[in-house]
């Protein structure tokens, strides 16, 4: 097929489109309806005639027009943001036995998981009377001997909610408790 500069043509196989802004032998540069040149070979190109733009949908405008008004509505949307719901900041505890302690050379699983739970319901208190909201207790997945012991330990609790994690950040590994606040008089 014959081609010269300016010619609208489409990419066989795929969704491309564009003018035709170099031409070398048999490799042909385009510049894209996105606005990026593109090089491909003569045989992957449909030339699309001027009659064909020119019938039903781009009857009264040309191809460059059609180009700018669609670009201009891409920045209108852009510029027009909602404002996304934000949850209030939450607080993460750690619990894995290596970010509470150096060593764990002379301590039992006992006084392991000890330690675990006071510095929950430490944290948790903690939580309480600084009014935060959202605690996430990382725990991760291991026998689960833990996760059942922050359960029980949060169960005690009359103002607070708690479920797992989110999946995404945190896997298995984390319970999230929201803490019902009272309110001040």
């Amino acid at each position: 097929m014959n081609f010269k500069i300016g010619d609208f043509v489409c990419v066989m196989d795929d969704d491309i489109s564009g003018r035709i802004s170099k031409i070398k032998g048999a490799d042909i540069e385009i510049e894209t309806t996105n606005g990026f040149d593109l090089v491909f070979k003569s045989k992957d190109l449909v030339k699309i005639s001027d009659n064909l733009l020119k019938t039903s949908s781009f009857k009264f405008s040309s191809i460059d027009q059609i180009l700018s008004e669609k670009a201009s509505n891409k920045l209108k949307k852009s510029q027009i943001s909602k404002k996304k719901f934000k949850k209030p900041p939450s607080m993460e505890v750690d619990l894995h036995i290596h970010q509470l302690v150096k060593s764990t050379k002379n301590m039992s699983n006992y006084d392991m998981l000890t330690l675990q739970l006071d510095t929950a319901k430490r944290r948790l208190e903690f939580a309480i009377s600084k009014r935060i909201q959202r605690v996430i207790f990382i725990h991760g997945v291991g026998a689960g001997v833990l996760k059942l012991e922050l359960e029980y330990l949060f169960g005690r609790y009359d103002n607070i909610k708690f479920y797992p994690g989110s999946y995404q950040k945190y896997g298995q590994g984390a319970t999230e408790v929201y803490i019902f606040q009272k309110q001040s008089l």
